[in-house]
């Protein structure tokens, strides 16, 4: 592949990583950072940065400095209610305790919680949380905050799904009872990544002053450059090796030549940047189900939705086209052209997790695909494109303009699809029309989180419309196995029904079946790290690049 290119202004660059390795002295900056709606951070404002230190780098030290992108900075802080650990990127808290946690498999454990039972019908979960903990305050850790908690985020929360319950109730100080709307096996994947808050001193500066009971406090948060933790000397569980932790928020071409100047420990980075060498540092992978894939939409052209968008488009409305599309992609030749080998194969959107189903996969197979259009009445005309009843084969497979990788991935596929004689043309689009055009065309899209809901929310029919939310499709026993997943009163059972889901020996979303979108590869997640540093055994990465690298930082220590 061609590598992107990239030239470094050096003094400007080396000003950026400066302006966010700031002591703990330093005030608090003006807002400005960003990616999608935010404001970059400009050249003056590193300018204006007046103390910098290379603090807690190397071996022997308990701190250590971590590069993020800018948009892993959230926007309205540290409070779960609006985003903290949950949202696009899910990851743990830090600050705040969770009752539960997910283990390296993804399967769960506790950490508040002690213990938890469900009721037969599912519609009340009973869990007991640990004695003797109390937040950085000195207050102690009750039910009531816990129930507190999840009754807040029910009724503010806009990032994570909450519908289903009705209401939390702390029926004595170590326990609360969670009232259901309706049963919801996977309840414990939820309570993996909401943070406990404290009643007693919660409020609508929560977020920029957090309390927790977690590892870590937050110390100082200077908006659009850093945030920096430090060890909660009171925590219930072992103690942190790392002291603490500087996140920095820097664009990649500034991550990298922070590294280059070895001011930080550890940076993220893009498989562009992966055939340099960096003396003192190594280049580390961690496998993700971080993944890419587009949309086919499943029905015919001729509708509209409640907007008086288009729906349906009648070349992939064809079953046989969409399974020949499937196994035309050459996904092992696609991590080599697009990510420089750093990926894996996707086959669906829960790769490698307990729910997944192993019958998604297939073999690369040209042929196969070249005889499946024939089938449906597709033949080769003289320029190579396919045709039938004089329309050629093809559709226009948009990408978000903003994202270089997934410019690529939707270059590759136009590329391998002409070869079985398949006219895809390439569209970088903005996010405001992306999701409306893609109930009628294409679009790569990333997804990949720690919970079945994923498949649900991608291929489960909505009641107000009978078809899928982000792109036009509809199975009823698809449907219904997610829905008996989901009223399942054992979340080890319901792992079983989440994979007949996907494929039951007759229907589902595999090649086999349906196979209304196609998934193409799960990114490796990239970060340059000093050599010295012994950064944690990672748990898969779901998508987004940015906190679940420190998910175990607590755990990292110097060689």
């Amino acid at each position: 592949m061609k590598k992107r290119g990239w030239k470094l202004k050096t003094a400007v660059l080396l000003a950026a990583a400066a302006i966010v390795i700031t002591g703990c002295s330093a005030g608090k900056s003006q807002e400005a950072t960003g990616m999608e709606g935010k404001e970059e951070r400009t050249e003056q404002s590193a300018a204006d940065s007046t103390e910098s230190t290379t603090e807690g780098t190397g071996a022997g030290k308990d701190s250590v400095i971590v590069v993020m992108g800018p948009s892993s900075e959230p926007e309205a802080g540290f409070d779960p209610a609006y985003g903290w650990g949950a949202g696009e990127h899910v990851h743990e808290p830090l600050i705040q305790s969770t009752l539960t946690v997910t283990t390296a498999d993804l399967k769960i454990d506790y950490d508040l919680a002690t213990d938890m039972s469900v009721s037969d019908d599912g519609l009340t979960w009973t869990v007991k949380i640990r004695d003797g903990v109390s937040f950085t305050d000195g207050e102690k850790l009750t039910a009531k905050d816990v129930a507190f908690t999840y009754n807040t985020l029910k009724s503010t929360s806009s990032v994570n799904d909450f519908t289903m319950l009705d209401s939390a109730e702390a029926v004595d100080d170590m326990t609360v009872v969670f009232h259901m709307k309706r049963a919801y096996s996977i309840w414990p994947y939820t309570m993996a990544i909401v943070g406990i808050v404290p009643e007693h001193a919660y409020g609508a500066d929560y977020g920029e002053h957090p309390i927790g009971s977690g590892r870590y406090i937050m110390k100082q948060w200077d908006r659009g450059q850093q945030v920096i933790f430090e060890a909660n000397p009171d925590y219930y569980g072992e103690a942190p090796k790392m002291k603490k932790v500087t996140v920095l928020f820097m664009e990649e071409d500034a991550a990298f030549a922070a590294v280059q100047s070895g001011q930080v420990d550890l940076a993220y980075t893009a498989a562009s940047y992966s055939d340099q060498t960096i003396s003192g540092y190594d280049l580390l992978s961690f496998e993700t189900v971080d993944n890419r894939g587009f949309n086919l939409p499943a029905i015919a052209a001729g509708g509209s939705d409640g907007n008086g968008n288009p729906i349906g488009n009648d070349f992939t409305a064809d079953v046989r086209v969409r399974r020949a599309i499937n196994i035309a992609i050459n996904r092992d030749e696609m991590i080599e052209n697009v990510l420089s080998g750093y990926g894996s194969p996707a086959y669906s959107v829960c790769d490698k997790m307990p729910w997944y189903n192993n019958a998604a996969e297939t073999k690369y197979d040209a042929e196969g695909a070249k005889a499946l259009l024939e089938e449906a009445g597709w033949t080769e005309g003289n320029d190579g494109i396919r045709e039938k009843d004089g329309k050629k084969a093809g559709f226009t497979l948009m990408y978000p303009a903003s994202d270089s990788v997934r410019q690529a991935l939707a270059a590759d596929t136009a590329n391998q699809l002409k070869e079985i004689g398949i006219d895809v043309k390439t569209e970088g689009v903005g996010w405001d029309t992306a999701y409306d055009r893609a109930q009628a065309e294409p679009l790569i899209w990333g997804w990949g989180a720690h919970t079945p809901m994923e498949l649900y929310n991608i291929y489960h029919t909505m009641k107000d419309t009978g078809l899928a939310e982000y792109s036009p499709y509809s199975n009823e026993s698809v449907d219904r196995y997610m829905d008996e997943a989901l009223a399942s009163s054992s979340l080890e059972e319901s792992y079983e029904l989440w994979k007949k889901a996907q494929w039951d020996g007759e229907t589902g979303i595999t090649e086999q079946g349906d196979i209304p979108w196609i998934w193409l590869v799960n990114i490796d997640h990239l970060y340059w790290a000093k050599s010295d540093l012994a950064v944690a055994q990672q748990k898969l990465h779901p998508h987004g690049h940015g906190w679940s690298i420190v998910n175990n930082v607590d755990q990292w220590s110097w060689k």
